[in-house]
């Protein structure tokens, strides 16, 4: 029963060949950044309000946490499959992978690209700090950087990252990429190495952390460079056995 509970929640929660050249401008992208809506906050907002809860002292929340290890661990007490480390950058993958195989993205290379390291620094800054205040313990005692899940936030981040380039070519872009997110959670309990509060957490800090950026980059790149250009060349190459790209750049008025 405790099961088919987790397995409700966390559907409730996160449900919702060709080498060429490629030039990319900073400026101007194949489709202009869409204005944030206030309900695409609702989910990351729920998120992060179940693992706050979790933090504030016993409560269900709490227990359930400890519930679900135990269980887990008495279920399947020798679970050592490390698919999570890979799983949470296969929406990475996804969005340039697509893009070179000529399933363009929304927007341009660079202001794709930028907008990813943009959303990186939010998740990595606001993880990497929480860790350290929250003093958390990991389910196997390894350290006590558990709360939230890095490798959920990062996976969500990502997730998030596919459906901003492609949700409007297919809803089943975002939904691939959600399940994948979802599925790397689910392996970081599995693994013993976080509580399901850390996870629910975690996929809230990623979606917002690419929500924001893409909300704030439009504005940053306006800012940094009003009037200039920035053209980008990644040409493949392929030398003495060796493959490899290049990548140069040209800034001007």
């Amino acid at each position: 029963m405790r099961k088919l509970f987790c397995f409700i929640l966390l559907n409730i929660l996160f449900g919702k060949a060709v080498f060429c050249q490629i030039k990319d401008s900073i400026q101007t992208s194949p489709q202009p950044y869409a204005t944030q809506k206030f309900s695409s906050y609702i989910a990351p907002a729920v998120l992060l309000s179940y693992g706050t809860i979790s933090l504030l002292g016993s409560n269900f929340i709490r227990d359930l946490d400890f519930s679900t290890h135990f269980e887990l661990k008495e279920d399947h007490p020798n679970f050592n499959v490390k698919l999570d480390n890979y799983m949470r950058y296969a929406p990475l993958v996804a969005v340039y992978g697509l893009d070179l195989i000529g399933i363009k993205a929304k927007h341009s290379f660079a202001d794709r690209s930028a907008s990813l390291l943009l959303s990186a620094a939010i998740m990595v800054t606001t993880v990497s700090t929480l860790k350290g205040i929250t003093n958390r313990l990991r389910p196997n005692g390894t350290n006590n950087h558990s709360y939230p899940s890095g490798h959920t936030a990062t996976a969500f981040m990502l997730a998030e990252f596919l459906n901003q380039e492609y949700k409007d070519r297919s809803v089943w872009f975002g939904i691939a990429g959600y399940s994948l997110a979802a599925g790397t959670g689910v392996f970081r309990m599995y693994n013993k190495a976080h509580w399901i509060s850390d996870v629910v957490a975690g996929a809230g800090f990623g979606m917002l952390a690419t929500k924001l950026a893409y909300l704030a980059y439009p504005k940053i790149k306006k800012l940094v460079l009003p009037n200039s250009t920035t053209n980008f060349t990644l040409t493949p190459s392929y030398q003495q056995g060796t493959a490899g790209f290049s990548l140069s750049y040209q800034i001007g008025k």
